[in-house]
């Protein structure tokens, strides 16, 4: 993926050494497929009862899941309220998708077209690093009410993570490993770790939960990520930030 994807667009550009850096630290692997470790054969999938509907759905949703921690807005946009929360985070409040996090005073906001999700939304330094948290939304059918929809976090997060697992490959691919699980008011958190050969380990922690909007459900996948290059200050930041989203 070495590619600039050209779909992220704002009224003000980021430095080329900034999203140089970025591009690099996407290739942990493809927009991964997940969701080859819930599918079972292509010839079950076109045998469609209502439950083989709502596991295609559910594996879509895993994928959309999974991909979300590769997008990064490119450029900085000032659309949304943001008021100081303390003397190092300020809240960045969405009132159109009804949430708000606490982010780090100096980072930037940056902005997306979909391509896929509702909505995707991200925060990173101003200097070159590959830290940053993403918030990706998509929307979800009326088979899923709650996180428990997906079965609980335990089995749900090792299925996302060995989806996500390319190093059985020859040659090897991306290896994913699932550090730690659990669900709590109403989101489940997840922390997992990815490694290309030859490339330092990045470190993800997610907090994915569920709302509506009055008229269909929508899926939050709020993702940060850091590699063990990154000081622990910036690691305490992404921890920091991801555990603050919460819905308005």
């Amino acid at each position: 993926m070495a590619a600039i994807s050209p779909w992220f667009s704002s009224p003000q550009s980021v430095s080329s050494r900034y999203i140089k850096s970025f591009t690099n630290s996407r290739r942990c692997s493809s927009i991964p497929v997940a969701i080859s470790a819930l599918d079972s054969s292509s010839e079950e999938q076109h045998r469609i009862s209502s439950r083989d509907h709502v596991g295609i759905k559910r594996r879509e949703a895993m994928l959309q899941i999974a991909s979300s921690v590769f997008f990064l807005p490119l450029a900085v946009s000032p659309a949304f309220a943001e008021t100081n929360a303390s003397e190092t985070f300020r809240v960045y409040t969405d009132e159109a998708n009804k949430f708000e996090i606490s982010i780090p005073q100096d980072w930037q906001v940056g902005q997306a077209e979909p391509n896929g999700f509702k909505s995707i939304t991200a925060f990173y330094p101003q200097e070159t690093s590959t830290s940053n948290v993403s918030i990706a939304i998509t929307g979800l059918g009326p088979d899923f009410t709650r996180m428990e929809s997906f079965g609980k976090v335990e089995a749900f997060a090792e299925t996302l993570v060995s989806g996500l697992d390319r190093s059985w490959q020859k040659p090897a691919g991306v290896t994913a490993k699932l550090i730690d699980s659990r669900s709590s008011k109403g989101f489940y958190y997840i922390e997992y770790t990815l490694q290309n050969p030859g490339e330092a380990r990045k470190h993800l922690y997610a907090a994915i939960g569920m709302a509506t909007n009055g008229w269909y459900n929508r899926l939050y996948t709020v993702t940060g990520q850091f590699t063990d290059e990154e000081s622990a200050e910036q690691s305490s930041k992404i921890q920091k930030t991801v555990k603050s989203f919460r819905f308005i």
